[in-house]
């Protein structure tokens, strides 16, 4: 497989080269060797995707929700079609083995995308108050230029859970995805390119938390930011954010804890021991403290 290009950014529907960034090496963990460079992007190449997220906006928040679903649902053809190249992009990444980066990694993308679709074709997003108030109604409007941070091992479970809600909302944004991982993200973006989504609607810059990651969870004209990630982040973000008062979406550090009871299935202990080391043992629901009552505690040892 050729790897995808990740010194160019995504910005107002074009693949552009940097303003003001640097490059460093991607390593595939696998082999603890250099897979590609990255392009980390400086203050000049955020400002660049920020306006063209805000300059999309206007018509973008306008457009209608079987506008918004039919590009979606060309989202998901275009993903569909890239399963493999998707595949092998994670697995050289971030380490999933090949066969877990085909039938989890890649396949939680399409889960979350056929899901969003789903949920909208029923959600109305302007409906009566109630019946106490028949002549009110409650609007449910785009936030507006989304800020989206996602984390490298689960990259394009993460990346969908953010970009197709805030694309159905009618909201435009701006993508950084881990810079440890971006192999898999340069491709979606070239996912969202053949789709036809609209300039300036998607945009992407690779980064790192200082740079990027900061620009966007402090910018005035960010309205949301969504991160997913460890707690020490989570709290410099909102420290940051709390500055232009945007609204602020974290999913933090969690730990995997199993409790195991006395009324457990006989495979319980196995099933759980086994869950450590799915994707690597790369994921934040990996079972790692296993908790287990007395009357089980020699089967467990």
């Amino acid at each position: 497989m050729t790897l995808p290009d990740t010194t160019k950014f995504y910005i107002n529907g074009e693949f552009i080269s940097s303003i003001d960034g640097h490059n460093i090496d991607v390593m595939n963990p696998s082999y603890d060797t250099v897979c590609a460079q990255v392009t980390l992007g400086g203050a000049q190449d955020g400002e660049v995707a920020i306006a063209s997220a805000k300059a999309a906006f206007e018509s973008w928040s306008q457009s209608s929700k079987e506008d918004r679903i039919a590009l979606v649902e060309r989202i998901l053809e275009t993903y569909l079609a890239y399963q493999d190249k998707m595949a092998e992009a994670i697995s050289t990444e971030m380490g999933a083995p090949i066969d877990y980066a085909t039938n989890a990694q890649v396949t939680a993308g399409s889960y979350h995308i056929e899901n969003f679709l789903m949920a909208v074709k029923d959600f109305e997003f302007t409906r009566p108050l109630g019946d106490h108030a028949p002549n009110d109604r409650i609007a449910y409007e785009p936030v507006g230029v989304v800020g989206l941070i996602t984390p490298w091992n689960w990259p394009m479970k993460q990346v969908t859970l953010k970009v197709i809600p805030a694309l159905l909302a009618g909201c435009t944004m701006v993508l950084k995805p881990s810079e440890i991982a971006p192999l898999s993200s340069q491709i979606f973006a070239h996912i969202m390119h053949e789709a036809g989504t609209p300039a300036g609607v998607f945009n992407m810059v690779h980064g790192d938390g200082a740079g990027i990651g900061t620009l966007l969870s402090g910018h005035a004209d960010i309205d949301m930011i969504s991160f997913t990630g460890s707690t020490r982040a989570g709290q410099a973000i909102s420290e940051n954010a709390a500055k232009t008062l945007k609204r602020v979406h974290l999913e933090l550090g969690g730990k995997g804890a199993n409790i195991i009871f006395d009324d457990a299935d006989e495979k319980a202990i196995k099933r759980g021991a086994i869950h450590c080391f799915n994707n690597t043992g790369q994921s934040c629901n990996a079972p790692t403290r296993m908790l287990v009552s007395r009357a089980r505690y020699d089967e467990a040892v």
